[in-house]
């Protein structure tokens, strides 16, 4: 099995999910998507992660954005545990569960980790764009639930660099300052980018392009 890395192809499939039969680069088209996967059905913190990522469903729409959920269970499961997600959380499940008992999603896109204890799947996110290819790789450990906010805050960086010559800094937000790219002189960013203030010659700020 290959070690998927960023800008790799993200690896096509066919899938049952809770929205039917999937082929997943159709079913994503030329949206941005997020892939991630959950241990398993009726568990506490899956249950907490699905809840949250339904009540973003806007906040991914705006976007452009769509999520998919993978675990090793069947689809019985998963469309049995939608009621107590709705229940416990609050927001009804509106996005496709893959069901993958043969474990072939999870094998493709190496989500099964040994060293942690079983055949079930580790927290995996994989963020892919409109071209297929992968933007963003996270791997959690079963016992630590995602921050979901983190990842639509990653979506915006990858958007905004994907087509301006810039690049984020530690904790941004979207709005925010950022950074020119040090491939570009500091004269060229003066020009294409407004309020330009340098620190360091490697280091200068500009304003967000698209605020």
């Amino acid at each position: 099995m290959a070690t998927l890395r960023l800008g790799d192809t993200a690896p096509n499939f066919t899938a049952d999910t809770t929205d039917g039969e999937i082929d997943f680069h159709e079913w994503k088209k030329d949206s941005w998507a997020v892939l991630f996967s959950h241990p398993a059905d009726f568990t506490p913190v899956c249950t907490t992660e699905l809840g949250r990522t339904a009540a973003l469903k806007s906040g991914f729409e705006a976007r452009n954005t769509k999520v998919i959920a993978v675990s090793v269970d069947p689809i019985e499961d998963h469309r049995s545990w939608a009621p107590d997600i709705k229940e416990v959380t609050g927001t009804e499940l509106n996005f496709p569960i893959i069901a993958d008992p043969d474990r072939k999603v999870a094998e493709l896109y190496d989500m099964i980790h040994p060293g942690e204890g079983d055949t079930s799947t580790v927290r995996s996110v994989f963020v892919v764009g409109p071209d297929n290819l992968i933007k963003l790789i996270l791997v959690y450990p079963k016992s630590t639930g995602r921050n979901f906010d983190e990842i639509l805050r990653v979506i915006d960086s990858l958007q905004l660099t994907a087509h301006h010559s810039v690049a984020t800094p530690a904790d941004w937000t979207k709005g925010e300052r950022v950074i020119a790219s040090p491939g570009m002189s500091t004269a060229e960013a003066g020009e294409r980018f407004a309020n330009l203030q340098e620190v360091k010659p490697y280091l200068r700020w500009v304003d967000d392009p698209t605020a």
